[in-house]
Order: C-alpha cells, then sequence, then structure tokens
C-alpha cells in the first residue's frame, strides 16, 4: 500500500478531512488552533514524499507564459467566488466559518497562520489529488501513465464536480475544479494550477481580512 502511487497523493489529504472531521465534533477548546496543526502535518506529510511527486518538477522551469496563465486563472477564480455565494449556489446554512478575532481585534498569529495554510500548503495537497490523482484515475486507474494533457473532458467534468461538492459553495467549487483542471489539461504541468489556487486562496484571505466576511473561510 504504501508503495503505490496513490498513497503520497491521497495521505495527506485524508489528513486534512481528518482533522476537519475533528473540528466538527471536538468541544471544550478553541478549535481555531487546530488548523496550524491542520496545515502543519500535510506540509510534513508533502515534504515527506515530495520526490515522489514527479508532476511537480523544479519550479524554475515554468514557462513565463505558465505564470502568466496561472496569475489570471487564479485572479478570475477569486473574483466569481466571492460572487457566486448565492443561497441557491451553497450547501446547508451559511456558516460563521473562520473568525480570527479575539474580542473584535483580529488576532494576528491565526490570520497569517489561517492565509499560510490556505495559500501555500492546501493548494499543493488539493492539486496533487484532486487534479493529479482523482482526475486522471477516472480515465485509468493506473493513473500515472495518463498524460494530463490526454485527460477525458469526462474525467475534468466528473472530478470537478466531486471537488465542488467538497466546498459549502458548490457551485464556485465546480467552476474552480473546471478552472484548475483546464489549465493542467492545457499545460502538463501541475504548477500552473496549482500557483493559480494559492493565488486564488491568498487572494481570498487577504479579502477575508479586509472585508471581514469570515463566512469564506
Amino acid at each position: 500500500m504504501f508503495r503505490h502511487p496513490a498513497f503520497p497523493r491521497v495521505l495527506p489529504f485524508a489528513l486534512y478531512i481528518l482533522f476537519l472531521a475533528l473540528g466538527g465534533i471536538a468541544s471544550g477548546f478553541d478549535t481555531r488552533w487546530l488548523y496550524p496543526v491542520q496545515v502543519g502535518l500535510v506540509a510534513l506529510a508533502l515534504a515527506f514524499f515530495w520526490r515522489r511527486y514527479d508532476e511537480l518538477p523544479k519550479l524554475r522551469t515554468l514557462a513565463g507564459g505558465h505564470w502568466a496563465l496561472a496569475a489570471i486563472v487564479g485572479f478570475l477564480v477569486f473574483m466569481l467566488w466571492i460572487r457566486l455565494d448565492l443561497p441557491w449556489l451553497t450547501i446547508g446554512e451559511p456558516a460563521a466559518g473562520y473568525d480570527p478575532r479575539d474580542e473584535g481585534k483580529v488576532n494576528v498569529l491565526l490570520a497569517v497562520c489561517r492565509i499560510a495554510g490556505a495559500a501555500l500548503v492546501v493548494p499543493v495537497m488539493e492539486e496533487l489529488f484532486w487534479r493529479s490523482f482523482v482526475m486522471r484515475w477516472i480515465d485509468k486507474p493506473a493513473f500515472l501513465t495518463v498524460s494530463p494533457t490526454a485527460v477525458s473532458l469526462k474525467a475534468l467534468v466528473l472530478s470537478s464536480v466531486v471537488f465542488g461538492f467538497e466546498h459549502h459553495l458548490w457551485f464556485a467549487g465546480i467552476v474552480a475544479g473546471l478552472a484548475y483542471g483546464w489549465t493542467y489539461r492545457v499545460t502538463g504541468n501541475l504548477w500552473v494550477p496549482t500557483i493559480a489556487h494559492a493565488l486564488t486562496n491568498g487572494l481570498l484571505g487577504v479579502w477575508v481580512i479586509y472585508t471581514g466576511s469570515w463566512q469564506f473561510w
């Protein structure tokens, strides 16, 4: 099992989901502090398996056009995300979200941990799982043999729909999944959707702090 190529792509995601579940059932302490532990453990798992992520070549090899594409996609997804919050485009009741304030003042450490985790750790973890693994696995269980540029439209759509329903803003999630999956399909380099995803999350974090729209966290 540990040698299976899916394992290093699934484990960091599974750790992340496990902590979401713990946060939902924990009581008696400030669960906001679970987030730094959560992203810290995910980051350690990613670092441990880093040499097995062949789909993430050295970042310096990324072409200038790919950087530009990632920036455009990341910005557009952010702009759409904060506008696709209509009640019928969400799952369940509006959540309070991650509120880093203590007595009305933003706890800087909590806010920095949240933005850093969302922009630096989560995009790598999710793109390895959803785009590199799930999207290609839909086409063929031996997913490493599937070129990202040859991924079928069915795999792109199905993986994006499931990715979308992982989020409270399900429709925004589907749009984001399609955008990130499309960039992987077009460029063949997982860094492009990962950077786009990181920019989306980073911009969203700054916007949430600035506007106090904690429900987006």
